[in-house]
């Protein structure tokens, strides 16, 4: 079966590779593939992989590095992290931006059960952000937004589609680096995480998208 799986995502690497070439999907196209992989069944490690993608394709840029991902399934009181994806500086190893990933609303209980885990690990962040994939409620985000001047950190609530686009238009001449550091991303989690017919889907789709250009 292993091999069936290796041989298959070979297959549609090569018909992806007959169609990548000139030029580039635009930043929206991108969007709109993310998007729909991000609709298909199972796909919670998803945005994960997008936010870290991200920042993994312009971290020179940015001075910024990604910390290994921990288990999709393991729990932050089991690896000691803060969130889904911890940004350091380069070359050093406090946390200064932390993302968690929700796919469902963001409440004020999570941004409550967030601020003893900080508090206990006893570091200074600058930013704590959450990405979701649902709307976001007007009265969380005040609520998020009045614990600056109380803790001295940032909290935020972002879409994660929004995220998505303002990043790859802030980074327009990125845009590649983002979408092969994303591709190469999914093929590389475990099936326990990113299911064989998920990361088959996100092939068929890159391709499809390709030639549609």
């Amino acid at each position: 079966v292993r091999d069936q799986q290796t041989r298959r995502i070979s297959e549609l690497l090569e018909a992806l590779s007959t169609t990548v070439g000139g030029q580039p999907l635009s930043s929206e196209q991108m969007i709109t593939l993310i998007e729909q992989h991000l609709n298909c069944p199972n796909a919670s490690r998803l945005p994960t992989l997008v936010v870290a993608a991200a920042y993994e394709s312009v971290s020179k840029y940015l001075n910024e590095t990604v910390r290994p991902l921990n288990s999709h399934n393991a729990a932050d009181k089991q690896t000691g992290a803060f969130g889904d994806v911890e940004i350091t500086l380069m070359n050093e190893d406090s946390v200064v931006t932390c993302y968690e990933m929700k796919d469902k609303r963001v409440t004020r209980h999570d941004i409550d059960v967030a601020l003893p885990k900080i508090a206990e690990q006893g570091i200074s962040l600058d930013n704590y952000i959450f990405i979701t994939t649902e709307p976001v409620d007007d009265d969380v985000t005040q609520y998020a937004r009045s614990l600056y001047n109380r803790t001295g950190v940032e909290f935020a609530i972002l879409n994660c589609m929004g995220f998505l686009r303002h990043f790859l238009h802030l980074f327009h001449r990125h845009r590649v680096s983002f979408l092969e550091q994303y591709q190469t991303s999914v093929l590389a989690e475990p099936d326990s995480s990113v299911s064989q017919p998920l990361k088959e889907a996100f092939l068929s789709l890159r391709r499809a998208a390709e030639v549609d250009r």
